[in-house]
């Protein structure tokens, strides 16, 4: 089972899960605890191969790492912890985690708050996953890994940012990072699905107005899908829990307040 920890509040029946992205883990939402947890019960996830979710010897002979795989992950927790739903807090690749698991089991999502979303692939970031796909039994995981913190953070106000996910991801096994890359090959299609299917859940999206990858698609989507909000912070790149945290936490609470009200 994956790593997780739990802060119950000592009223709320209210749970918040959070979920981080690729390269990174549960200590990114350093920013977010204290606040939501005077507010809710929280869970907080390494996602396998992440943190302190080692995989097992079993589970590092297999390659059969899906979108569906890891999303059962997180359902195993919430099975195991007796969560029947929650809210779901996301950031970049751990949105898309949301977002699959709200398809496959829509019940146990009360609402999606997603930051820096990735909802669509533009012509950069799937040319950064080609060079990705050629190259990553070559060179050093880091040194791709760098490079895609720069292209998808380049400005020096997501400095810390990409320090951070670099930091993380530094954690990671060579063969372990090959194995998320390889989600990227399955990414295209279920991206699409998502785009096109309104999934009638609240959802908060979240965008730093700098993430030049990301943003213009989720502007769009928006537009479509009927119980989704946008929300973009000024002055801010893809990890807006990260560079803008009161703005991200204040918008989120009262976000998730508002539902129940």
């Amino acid at each position: 089972m994956l790593h997780y920890s739990i802060h119950r509040h000592n009223s709320s029946k209210q749970w918040v899960t959070f979920v981080h992205g690729a390269g990174g883990s549960s200590s990114i939402w350093f920013k977010q605890l204290r606040i939501f947890k005077s507010h809710f019960n929280i869970l907080l996830l390494d996602l396998r191969g992440h943190g302190r979710s080692k995989p097992s010897l079993k589970d590092s002979l297999k390659t059969d790492y899906t979108f569906d795989v890891i999303t059962q992950d997180i359902v195993e927790v919430l099975d195991y912890c007796k969560i029947k739903s929650s809210h779901f807090v996301g950031i970049s690749l751990g949105t898309i985690l949301i977002r699959n698991l709200a398809e496959k089991h829509p019940k146990r999502v009360e609402s999606m708050i997603m930051g820096g979303a990735v909802m669509k692939m533009n012509v950069r970031s799937r040319f950064l996953m080609r060079m990705g796909v050629i190259f990553k039994s070559v060179v050093p995981y880091m040194m791709l890994y760098k490079l895609f913190a720069f292209v998808i953070m380049p400005r020096k106000n997501h400095k810390a940012s990409r320090n951070l996910f670099v930091r993380e991801a530094k954690k990671l096994y060579q063969k372990e990072f090959i194995k998320w890359f390889k989600l990227t090959s399955e990414i295209k299609p279920l991206l699409r699905l998502f785009r096109q299917k309104d999934i009638h859940i609240p959802s908060l999206y979240i965008m730093g107005e700098q993430d030049h990858l990301f943003l213009p698609s989720i502007e769009k989507l928006v537009q479509h899908h009927q119980m989704a909000q946008l929300i973009v912070v000024r002055k801010c790149g893809h990890v807006v829990n990260v560079e803008q945290p009161q703005e991200f936490n204040l918008k989120s609470i009262n976000f998730i307040k508002g539902l129940s009200n």
